[in-house]
């Protein structure tokens, strides 16, 4: 069993090509011992996004604050904001956008823990 708080778990920036003002934190991972997923926490700044891009695997995610956009393939923005829940299937083309110049976006992300 483990009970963390995410203000202990220590903060990275993202530094994958395409990305401005993200970072992740990863309060349960493989390292825990989970048997199926590893769950992330990513903060967008404000004005902040994701690099567009795709993988192999599912996410699922939920929005913990603010407001942000996932975009598809197409380019289409579809709104998320706090509580919102959000699929993004194997191999879909994506990316997170926050809503705002001045706050924060954050949500969770549970993957497979072989892809953490």
């Amino acid at each position: 069993m483990k009970i963390i708080s995410l203000s202990d778990v220590p903060k990275s920036e993202v530094k994958m090509q395409g990305a401005y003002g993200a970072s992740k934190q990863v309060p349960l991972s493989k390292e825990d011992g989970t048997p199926v997923y590893s769950y992330r926490v990513f903060s967008l700044d404000g004005g902040g996004n994701t690099p567009y891009h795709q993988h192999n695997y599912e996410h699922m995610n939920y929005v913990i604050e603010g407001e942000g956009f996932l975009v598809n393939e197409e380019g289409e923005k579809h709104p998320l904001k706090k509580g919102d829940f959000a699929l993004v299937l194997p191999n879909e083309k994506h990316q997170y956008r926050n809503a705002s110049e001045q706050n924060d976006f954050v949500m969770i992300c549970g993957v497979p823990k072989e892809f953490e």
